[in-house]
């Protein structure tokens, strides 16, 4: 039970684990990942996180090293011989190892990585009492810049963001675009009810469009609950009756304070206890029988 690493289908202990410094991974964040956890040992929605790494690795013209069913089975063989009860898996696809200079080599060849984790649930009292946010000053990347939905191991525009929120005091922060509408989290999407409405910003805000946020918006409307994708401001936000994240490790994640204040009466609304109830229901039936809403193609 522990780490365990395969690096193009190698499994190593940690220790061992190895890529070369002339990794453009390492040199430039030239690579893309996915995170998935599991539930009674499995992982849920690897498929759709799959698609997403892929949806993030064609506009940056970065190809597999393997297909898609390998990499699936790839990261079932880890999880077996990692042995946790529940895992965090990390699979990344870089573009390969070559010469310190920006401009990639054609002739690259990628590198398969999967790092498998125990998994440590938050404890029920951070679901029943809610976390806080923040918003910060630090500012989304223009999508026209980097694209928030190219999920790549550039990263510090978000480790930024992060490290002012922590600074504060809060568990997460809010990042605004350029414009100053709310995107989304450093590793989770936002949304806000007012009025029993629903609303979560539109991906043209700049965001990464979350495995579990779609999972969300399909919950919301089967549960008949009103909402929409659209542009949201940070006063708009301020005034919510109620604001949770969601994420693969944070599911549906109430938020109880912003910038040091409570939202509305500072306790967990009924719209967001209707979809924590509701994603529940989703994993018991995963655990149970596998079944999984199809919320994607490809």
């Amino acid at each position: 039970m522990g780490i365990l690493v395969s690096i193009n289908r190698v499994i190593t202990p940690p220790a061992e684990a190895k890529v070369s410094v002339f990794d453009r991974g390492f040199l430039y964040g030239d690579s893309v990942f996915e995170t998935v956890r599991t539930y009674a040992a499995r992982p849920f929605q690897l498929k759709a996180h799959l698609v997403r790494l892929g949806r993030s690795a064609t506009p940056i013209g970065l190809s597999f090293p393997y297909d898609v069913e390998t990499i699936a089975g790839e990261v079932r063989r880890v999880i077996e011989a990692a042995v946790n009860p529940e895992s965090v898996v990390r699979i990344i696809v870089t573009r390969g190892e070559g010469t310190v200079a920006l401009l990639p080599s054609p002739d690259l060849k990628p590198n398969l990585i999967v790092i498998v984790r125990p998994h440590q649930d938050f404890t029920d009292d951070v679901y029943e009492k809610g976390v806080e946010l923040a918003v910060v000053a630090t500012r989304r990347n223009a999508r026209l810049a980097l694209d928030p939905n190219i999920k790549s191991g550039n990263y510090l525009n978000n480790v930024l963001a992060l490290r002012e929120a922590a600074a504060a005091g809060a568990f997460e922060a809010v990042m605004l675009n350029p414009e100053g509408l709310v995107t989304e989290g450093t590793t989770s999407n936002v949304f806000m009810v007012k009025d029993g409405k629903l609303a979560t910003p539109h991906e043209r805000a700049g965001l990464l469009r979350g495995i579990t946020r779609e999972l969300v918006l399909y919950l919301a409307r089967e549960q008949g609950i009103p909402l929409a994708e659209r542009d949201i401001s940070e006063t708009e936000l301020r005034g919510a009756d109620e604001i949770f994240v969601t994420s693969t490790l944070k599911e549906v994640l109430p938020v109880t304070r912003l910038n040091g204040k409570p939202v509305s009466n500072g306790a967990v609304g009924p719209v967001t206890r209707k979809l924590q109830e509701a994603f529940r229901e989703v994993v018991r039936r995963f655990v149970a029988s596998g079944e999984e809403p199809a919320l994607v193609d490809g």
